[in-house]
């Protein structure tokens, strides 16, 4: 009875040591599988990465032009992946729960509504912090969107599955282009700010160019600007030479002058003797005494006779055809000093006929 007992108790225990010793495969099988990255090694004590082999340029441009034909095509949204990881020893005993089945397109279009309203497209990335622009963006089945690249390097670091921000294991990835499209509004939206501020200022400057403001400042400087402006193209058109330029307006009025006077000359007649009459008595109705040359008093008995008292002696006095009195003598020194070849009157400018009274 006691022999039966123990092979009973040894046939136990084997049991026991055999089905802990599967136990212990399916969870290091299942660790291994999971919780570590397939290019970590269990034989590497470092637990270094393996390098992957280097590429080609024909490689490198293969996938060059793979992106550039894919970059060509419409955007589409595809879970990345594609079919469910096979079981582990440890899911298949029953020891690690199972996942759970695949999401559907319709639990898709709901978890991808829950992030819009959530605006995690429109934050930037939690891992890195910065704007997802056109990088390619991921969105797990938590409702939580990340860079591709981002969401890489964190599973590599963390070495397991394992949402950055709700900590949600064994998530399903989808790529999406919501924050691609948000961020093409975004330039477009500036470019056509940009443009419409730029049309605007030129419609504005052109208006200020041609129609006069009411303040009284802004008119003023609005008619400064335009004679500067006339003034910058009467010296942009005319000839370089300045001085020659200005010698020859100069000639032209010389020369002009010289036709007035010319004419004025032969305009002018000689005065008759009621002329002279209505002259002299313009003369003794102004009471003028002396002469504008020299100063001194005028000596005429038939227009001032009480000037002849002067202390210069009598001195014969001169009447103009312009009603002006003047000493002979002056009135000689003043045509000897004259340039001219008929000299005006030193006081009204005026060719004269003479008469001595």
């Amino acid at each position: 009875m006691v022999d039966k007992s123990t092979d009973l108790l040894v046939g136990w225990l084997s049991k026991a040591r055999n089905e802990l010793v599967v136990n212990a495969v399916a969870f290091q099988d299942h660790i291994t599988r999971t919780m570590l990255q397939p290019d970590f090694s269990l034989t590497d004590p470092l637990w270094r990465c393996k390098r992957k082999a280097a590429r080609s340029p024909q490689a490198r441009g293969a996938e060059v032009r793979a992106l550039w034909r894919q970059d060509q095509q419409e955007e589409r949204e595809y879970v990345l992946e594609s079919s469910c990881p096979p079981l582990t020893l440890a899911q298949k005993l029953g020891l690690v729960a199972s996942p759970g089945e695949r999401l559907t397109e319709d639990e898709w279009m709901q978890v991808k509504a829950r992030s819009v309203h959530q605006g995690e497209s429109a934050q930037p990335c939690a891992i890195c912090r910065e704007e997802f622009q056109l990088q390619p963006q991921v969105l797990l089945s938590c409702s939580h969107v990340f860079h591709q690249a981002c969401l890489q390097a964190f599973e590599r670091f963390s070495r397991k599955m394992c949402c950055p921000l709700c900590r949600k294991e064994q998530y399903e990835t989808r790529l999406i282009h919501d924050a691609a499209r948000l961020f093409r509004h975004q330039c477009a939206t500036r470019i056509q700010a940009c443009w419409r501020g730029y049309v605007a200022r030129k419609r504005y400057k052109t208006l200020r160019k041609s129609i006069c403001p009411k303040d009284k400042q802004l008119r003023r400087r609005f008619f400064e600007a335009k004679l500067q402006e006339l003034n910058d193209s009467f010296v942009r058109y005319c000839h370089t030479d300045t001085e020659a330029f200005l010698s020859d307006i100069n000639r032209s009025l010389s020369s002009s002058r010289q036709v007035f006077q010319q004419l004025e000359r032969k305009t002018v007649s000689e005065p008759r003797e009621n002329d002279w009459d209505r002259i002299q008595s313009q003369v003794i109705q102004r009471d003028v005494r002396d002469c504008p040359i020299c100063l001194t008093a005028l000596c005429s008995s038939s227009l001032l006779p009480e000037a002849c008292t002067s202390t210069h002696g009598h001195r014969p006095t001169v009447l103009l055809s312009c009603s002006h009195l003047y000493h002979q003598l002056c009135l000689e020194a003043f045509e000897a000093f004259t340039v001219e070849n008929r000299p005006s009157c030193p006081l009204c400018r005026s060719l004269y006929h003479k008469k001595l009274i």
